[in-house]
């Protein structure tokens, strides 16, 4: 109950599924503060509110991933609320350009697109448009590299390190796992992952990646709406046969950001059911 003791996190897209799951955990590991940094106003309050209750301390801050200026100041709430940042977790994250975590249309009219795409990948493939790319690339690449940025300046003036824990995804690897431009994004997260690991090491800040298989959140409804062999064919690849829980994400998440992780750096851990054991 005391991994977390005295540390401050900030978590991006902390409102809902992941985020919402690893904040949860790092109260009940005695978090000395939770900043919840998300666009979703009344979902990430009431989060605060469920952090609250279950003992923590939590405050809310408004965020675009692709906003600089917005990831630099929910550092500095951070700062100004807790009096330090020691964890960052990066779980803002879309996979189409319309996504919007708890928006139920927008998640079925998403599954339903991309389950045409798995039927004619070619199709898919070439009818992808550039407004799709950009937005897909802008949150989860563009919007990690600001969240980096704005508290490894902030973690390297305290003078005491820190850890970095950003969402990559079995996309980072694999190519079928999800669209291109979620593949491509997720792939480029790996990889900024490894350079700011080399590059923030010596001020003791450690930067390391999970690379989540299929997991119960808002972003796997596909498999909810698609024919039963379709599904049994996807878990095929999954030698543990389900769905990961956000709680299992969330609980390397605490490894990684507590100090069992302290000579881990530039690495991605894999909660994905025995995905890549082939």
């Amino acid at each position: 109950m005391s991994r977390m003791n005295g540390k401050v996190a900030v978590i991006t897209g902390g409102a809902n599924g992941l985020g919402k799951a690893t904040a949860l955990r790092f109260v009940q590991e005695g978090a000395k503060g939770i900043v919840i940094a998300d666009m979703l106003e009344e979902v990430g309050l009431e989060t605060v509110q469920m952090l609250k209750e279950a003992g923590g301390k939590a405050v809310y801050a408004p965020l675009d991933a692709v906003n600089r200026l917005e990831n630099e100041e929910m550092i500095n709430i951070a700062v100004t609320e807790f009096g330090s940042i020691d964890v960052l977790v990066t779980a803002a994250g879309i996979t189409h350009q319309d996504y919007l975590s708890g928006d139920r249309e927008a998640e079925v009219k998403m599954a339903i697109k991309r389950a045409q795409e798995i039927e004619n990948p070619a199709q898919g493939f070439i009818e992808g448009s550039l407004e799709e790319w950009q937005k897909v690339i802008d949150v989860n690449l563009t919007g990690t590299y600001f969240a980096l940025q704005a508290a490894a300046s902030v973690m390297i003036d305290q003078g005491k390190g820190g850890s970095i824990i950003t969402l990559a995804s079995i996309a980072s690897k694999h190519p079928d796992a999800g669209p291109t431009p979620y593949v491509v994004s997720k792939a480029g997260v790996w990889m900024l992952t490894k350079k700011a690991a080399r590059e923030l090491a010596p001020a003791k800040i450690r930067v390391n990646a999970i690379g989540p298989g299929f997991i119960e959140t808002h972003m796997t409804t596909i498999f909810e709406i698609s024919p039963p062999e379709r599904v049994e064919e996807v878990f095929k690849s999954v030698p543990m046969g389900r769905r990961g829980l956000p709680v299992e994400i969330a609980n390397t998440a605490l490894f990684l950001a507590s100090d069992e992780s302290s000579y881990m750096t530039g690495e991605i851990l894999h909660p994905d059911g025995g995905y890549f054991t082939d």
